[in-house]
């Protein structure tokens, strides 16, 4: 028996967590042919291999650029992920600490629309990554820091939500302004 939305108000349906992560769960796998393979992964490993650039793409950020952001040297994951949560407005970022790197999931187009800045980006490592790249993407319910497990450093909260290019866009200038000319 599927559970029902709460009606709030009239006209305003609250979804449980439980719904929103199944949509984001079937979201996710319906980028494969056979999703029971990323099933499969998610059992097997915590992380599935999902190919980009069909639903959504991916900005990869080194941990170096994101540390310079403001709130966040010196602190510990945890407070990391939630200025991550708050500076990118909610975007759904994946932390992978054993390459010292995060990754927000942003629309497919992207590397399409804003490959001008993509390669102006390359300078400090920033990637914009879509067709043609497979993403480790983490079982929905690795939201904690672990030091070598990648983990949803912002959970993605509904299918479909993605990050904002201008905002994620902004969160890069806005770090290599801080990062200063020697640390580029």
């Amino acid at each position: 028996m599927a559970l029902r939305p709460l009606e709030t108000e009239p006209g305003v349906l609250v979804h449980s967590r439980a719904d929103r992560e199944l949509a984001v769960r079937h979201w996710l796998l319906s980028t494969l042919p056979d999703p029971k393979k990323g099933i499969g992964e998610w059992r097997a490993t915590g992380v599935a291999m999902l190919p980009l650039g069909m639903l959504f793409s991916a900005v990869r950020l080194p941990a170096q650029l994101v540390l310079a952001s403001p709130g966040a040297c010196s602190v510990p994951s945890a407070e990391i992920d939630a200025t991550l949560g708050e500076v990118l407005g909610g975007a759904p970022v994946i932390c992978d600490p054993r390459h010292q790197r995060y990754y927000v999931l942003v629309p497919a187009s992207m590397p399409v629309t804003w490959s001008a800045a993509a390669d102006d980006w390359r300078v400090v490592d920033v990637d914009v990554l879509g067709r043609g790249t497979l993403l480790g993407i983490p079982k929905l319910s690795r939201t904690e820091p672990h030091p070598l497990d990648t983990y949803w450093s912002v959970p993605m909260e509904s299918a479909a939500v993605l990050g904002e290019p201008m905002v994620v866009a902004r969160f890069i200038a806005a770090a290599v302004h801080l990062m200063g000319p020697g640390e580029q």
